[in-house]
């Protein structure tokens, strides 16, 4: 048995391997238990252990194994909670790898029904399936609006994206688009200088929510941070690596640290506003492809919000604006997406709406939608079963704003409450007075 989570140490691909693995972190965890909230893969992996009168976890069977596999939808909390983590104990349990493992395992070994190959590459061409559904957007979204359709239903049946689930309608003008209009027909009004900036939008703000990118760029340009988008950027490719295809994911991912890095090195720092991809930045590239330049480009990468606190707020010789002349609502509930506490970088989003001055209410239960995850239709029920805490605590704080960081999270929100969901940096931009773009609709609903 080897203790691994290293792609490419010789043992990572070996299944034997892995299955002993799985009984040695099982059997812990079976014994500690302090992620049973989290998720359903921890009441489903204790009750196939508790049958046994030994509690041995060693006698679950792979088929067992593959359903705790599967019902992990890689929120990444166990690294908030577990207090056996490589670097923290010997006992190196990472729980959330181990399942990355198990799927990149399965997928090389071909052991993934076709159905489930097709409904990979679906969900994970989100560069292809932007670029064609942003060219016809008043035809996709009329096709894709209405949960339960008979279009949606055909949906499910190719590509395995649940039929009920809300998801977001595509833009008519992509924020790429939008950028270089900008750039080339008006001068943006940018502050004293205080930053510089490379933009990773991200699929999202690319081609479902630009409106988050654009209200970010105006309160950085607010706030004398200069933007660039750079040319020949993909998707972060968190897709392909959440479906345990290694191969795609680090093809992309490759692609990505070449542009950034080379912006890196011109003296830009990187900012991405949607969390799963700057997670996928700051710690798959380097677990995954690894070397100098996914190093250099993890250790510039920063959160929207992390980027204005850490480094324009609190930076040396740097200011951020705490005037708010504009519209601020008397209270907002903000949600803390799991892939950006993962990241351990603070709330820093909530940070920055209390110098608003709006009163905050705070929420930190998971979506279950984790990237596309939630989107599969044999996770749907599990899905919504697993939001409900968070869509009670939203209900209850009856907040006059609901805002969150991640675009997907917010469908979700939607789709559980009824409210829709803004990026906080929107709330911000709000608050500075300063106006959404005209046309500019919020991205859980169809135009």
């Amino acid at each position: 048995m080897t203790t691994t989570y290293d792609p490419f140490h010789p043992k990572y691909f070996d299944e034997v391997d892995l299955r002993q693995e799985m009984d040695r972190v099982f059997d812990l965890c079976h014994g500690c238990r302090l992620c049973v909230k989290y998720c359903t893969s921890f009441p489903t992996l204790f009750d196939y252990v508790d049958r046994f009168d030994d509690q041995d976890a060693a006698k679950m069977t792979p088929a067992e194994q593959d359903q705790v596999v599967d019902e992990c939808f890689g929120c990444k909390l166990c690294y908030i909670n577990c207090p056996y983590i490589p670097g923290q104990h010997e006992w190196d349990l990472d729980f959330p790898r181990l399942m990355l493992r198990a799927q990149q395992v399965r997928v090389r070994n071909k052991e993934i029904p076709v159905k489930a190959r097709i409904q990979n590459r679906a969900l994970a061409s989100t560069d292809l399936a932007g670029k064609v559904n942003t060219a016809v957007a008043p035809l996709a979204n009329k096709a894709i609006g209405t949960p339960g359709s008979f279009t949606r239903k055909v949906l499910e049946k190719t590509v395995g994206i649940a039929s009920e689930r809300l998801l977001p309608p595509y833009a008519r003008e992509r924020f790429s688009t939008w950028f270089r209009k900008r750039r080339t027909t008006e001068t943006a009004t940018v502050g004293a200088a205080q930053g510089n900036v490379a933009l990773f939008p991200t699929c999202l703000v690319e081609y479902q929510d630009p409106s988050v990118g654009q209200d970010m760029v105006k309160v950085y340009e607010r706030n004398g941070v200069s933007c660039s988008l750079p040319a020949g950027l993909e998707c972060c490719g968190a897709p392909w690596l959440h479906a345990g295809n290694v191969d795609n994911f680090v093809k992309q991912a490759r692609k990505n640290i070449a542009v950034l890095a080379d912006e890196v090195r011109a003296g830009r720092d990187v900012v991405v506003p949607q969390p799963t991809c700057g997670y996928a930045i700051k710690k798959d590239y380097v677990d995954y492809v690894g070397g100098p330049d996914a190093e250099l480009v993890a250790a510039n990468t920063y959160d929207a919000a992390e980027y204005l606190w850490n480094k324009v707020h609190k930076g040396e010789d740097t200011n951020l604006d705490t005037e708010f002349p504009g519209e601020v609502p008397e209270s907002v509930t903000y949600h803390a997406p799991c892939h950006l506490r993962a990241q351990q970088v603070g709330l820093k989003s909530r940070d920055l709406l209390k110098l608003t001055g709006t009163k905050i209410t705070l929420v930190a239960e998971c979506s279950a939608i984790d990237g596309t995850w939630g989107y599969r239709e044999q996770n749907y029920e599990i899905s919504r079963k697993v939001a409900r805490k968070m869509a009670n605590m939203i209900t209850d704080a009856d907040s006059e704003v609901v805002a969150g960081d991640c675009s997907l999270a917010n469908g979700g929100i939607l789709q559980e409450t009824g409210k829709p969901a803004v990026h906080p940096l929107q709330v911000l931009a709000r608050a500075y007075g300063i106006a959404p773009e005209p046309g500019a609709a919020h991205p859980t609903t169809p135009t």
